[in-house]
């Protein structure tokens, strides 16, 4: 009885989702932009009757927010992600775009800073040095660099269409509000470029407590995701 009644208020909730229109356009990258829809809408791996980023995908409606103004006042709060922002711009922390070849050390070493994240393993992916990345023209490469200029966080965000995404977003562990700032940071250059209507950061359903509260924190909510490749 308790397992049906959690099916049950989990069809109600995902009915109850806003739902958003993400758009793919194809003439960005024909290749990768074609392979992300793919990927995104293909069968969910544990549901195969609903599609892989479609329910409960973590969006922050930067169109209906309006300017980065109004996002700060939407996340604003002792605890909330313009709080976390600022403490860690005030420590001296910066974003700003890399080459990622020029941080390979640097970047494994964030990667392995942790052996478990969100009470998981890390990823084998994530243990394996690289010895060379790709750079897509449709992404923007982040770094977090302290003050004496390390490398503590990045983020990989990739331009689809009317919305952007992130691929990656990892930091070394602590408590001055680092990944709260770049993606605040990244908020902000998206608003200058009036390039998306939406960002998303993959899905509430089957993230751990931890990151669904650094979500919300942030500003994103899940959504019902209607996708088109144009």
């Amino acid at each position: 009885m308790k397992t049906l009644m959690h099916h049950y208020r989990l069809l109600s909730d995902i009915i109850q989702l806003p739902v958003a229109h993400l758009h793919f356009d194809s003439a960005i990258h024909p290749t990768d932009i074609r392979a992300t829809y793919r990927y995104y809408t293909k069968p969910h791996p544990r549901y195969k009757l609903i599609r892989n980023k479609t329910i409960g995908a973590a969006l922050l409606d930067l169109g209906s927010l309006g300017t980065q103004e109004g996002y700060l006042e939407f996340i604003k709060g002792k605890n909330a992600g313009a709080h976390h922002a600022r403490r860690a711009r005030t420590r001296g922390y910066q974003l700003r775009h890399i080459d990622r070849n020029a941080y390979i050390d640097e970047i494994h070493a964030v990667n392995t800073s942790l052996e478990e994240r969100q009470g998981r393993p890390m990823d084998a992916k994530y243990r394996e040095k690289p010895t060379h990345f790709d750079t897509l023209g449709h992404f923007s490469y982040y770094g977090v660099f302290n003050t004496e200029n390390r490398l503590v966080a990045y983020a990989n965000l990739g331009h689809y269409g009317n919305f952007s995404s992130f691929s990656q977003l990892i930091g070394i562990r602590n408590n001055d509000g680092i990944m709260h700032m770049m993606v605040v940071d990244i908020v902000s250059q998206l608003f200058a470029q009036g390039r998306a209507r939406y960002l998303m950061y993959d899905t509430f359903f089957g993230a751990q407590p931890g990151l669904q509260t650094f979500k919300k924190i942030l500003g994103f909510r899940p959504y019902r995701a209607r996708y088109k490749l144009q």
